[in-house]
């Protein structure tokens, strides 16, 4: 496959950056890579480091030399492993795991109290999970970290402690898990939402009162199973996502026109909602695996450079996308006065859009005029580069690992870098 290719030619690039060095690591590397200012890095033109390509041909032309079995999956690497031909699809490698987990996150909600219970479950029905996107994430992360898949036991009790290193890191991806449901339920309260996952919203089947109580419930679930982890460097970091959240969500009710209309700004916001998430549960399943401060620093680049991507994709999509392809609203955000990346661009080529803005959304004739402006401009364009680029630097993070020969660890790997093209180029 050409990602391997390209990813294959970075690690070269890198490994000679850091021959050069003694003191060089594999995450100094990255970052001096990552940083320059040039629009290529190793050799790689970025805006096409993740785009599909159709054959050897294709990849050539973008790394700019003859590149040998560019059209596998999975690269011989070193010339020890070869999983040619062999197609990856990131979610069915962890299958089996996500429905152990699915299972134990609906026993771990479980309580006495019949409306919270209902309420609390809501998300974690069957058929309502949604793409389960993080633990996926994280469990391709923790293989990806030379951990081996040991034999899955059977679901139990929610509160069992831990008994190997594998079930503390499956454990880390339900407490993301419960985190990020608990996130959702209260940002339908505040965005008055009524659909989520293609349903009715937990708020407006239940009410507001009760699904920020779910939500609460789920964030102290949370807290009872990460504690039972006993590592208080993991705890620190999830203690952390929890108040990038709320950090997030307030600055995101800001009406302060400077800070509205800032692009750094709206990528602090989004790291706070979106990215702390996901780059700090990698970087506890590092922890977790005792890994050195540097291996642990790449898988949260990785991480959060995916959420930002992520995010950002999701801002297009709140534009292009149909209520019936995103299971929710669309043009949910502009018509709550919250301002993303696509207007931002969009009124840096238009500095009338910014009068417009100011005025607010509560008139829909505002709605259509920042619409129009927004589709005679770039910013769509320019929103989706700005993903591509984090996207990129994600697969990059992956590369800068340190070298395993280990079939599974490379196919996680691979299916990493796989997610950072799948997040780009969704419609949903």
């Amino acid at each position: 496959m050409a990602r391997a290719a390209l990813l294959r030619l970075l690690r070269y690039h890198i490994a000679s950056a850091a021959a050069t060095n003694t003191n060089t690591t594999p995450l100094s590397t990255f970052r001096r890579l990552i940083t320059s200012t040039s629009k290529t890095s190793a050799g790689i033109k970025w805006g096409s480091f993740c785009r599909p390509f159709s054959s050897k041909a294709a990849v050539n032309e973008v790394i700019g030399i003859d590149f040998p079995n560019t059209d596998s999956d999975v690269v011989v690497m070193e010339g020890k492993v070869d999983v040619s031909q062999e197609l990856l699809d990131p979610f069915s490698l962890v299958a089996d795991e996500l429905s152990l987990i699915a299972s134990r996150l609906r026993s771990m909600v479980v309580t006495e109290v019949p409306n919270l219970a209902s309420a609390a479950e809501y998300f974690f029905k069957i058929g309502v999970e949604g793409k389960r996107f993080r633990p996926t994430v994280l469990l391709l992360m923790a293989t990806a970290l030379n951990v081996h898949v040991p034999e899955l036991p059977p679901a139990g009790d929610g509160d069992t402690l831990p008994t190997d290193l594998r079930t503390s890191q499956q454990r880390i991806a339900e407490i993301a898990e419960m985190i990020h449901v608990a996130s959702l339920l209260h940002d339908d309260v505040l965005d008055d939402a009524d659909k989520r996952r293609g349903i009715g919203s937990l708020n407006a089947v239940m009410g507001n009162k009760l699904a920020v109580l779910a939500g609460d419930f789920l964030l102290s679930r949370a807290c009872v199973s990460l504690a039972s982890l006993k590592n208080t460097k993991v705890v620190t970091l999830i203690a952390t996502v929890v108040e990038n959240l709320v950090t997030g969500e307030t600055m995101q009710l800001t009406t302060a026109s400077k800070q509205r209309f800032s692009m750094e700004y709206y990528m602090q916001k989004t790291y706070n909602k979106t990215a702390s998430l996901i780059s700090n549960s990698c970087k506890s399943i590092a922890i977790l695996a005792g890994h050195p401060a540097e291996v642990a620093m790449l898988a949260f680049e990785y991480g959060k450079n995916l959420g930002l991507a992520f995010q950002l994709i999701d801002d297009v999509l709140d534009f292009t996308g149909t209520s019936a392809s995103l299971g929710k609203g669309s043009l949910t955000d502009i018509r709550h006065g919250i301002i993303t990346a696509p207007i931002l661009f969009a009124m840096e080529e238009y500095s009338q859009l910014r009068a417009v803005v100011d005025q607010g959304f509560d008139n829909p004739a505002n709605v259509d005029i920042a619409l129009e402006y927004l589709g005679k401009s770039s910013g769509i364009q320019r929103t989706k580069e700005l993903a591509m680029k984090h996207a990129n630097l994600a697969a990059a993070a992956i590369d800068s690992l340190p070298e395993s020969n280990d079939v599974d660890v490379i196919r996680s790997r691979q299916a990493l870098v796989d997610l950072t093209q799948r997040v780009i180029t969704r419609n949903k």
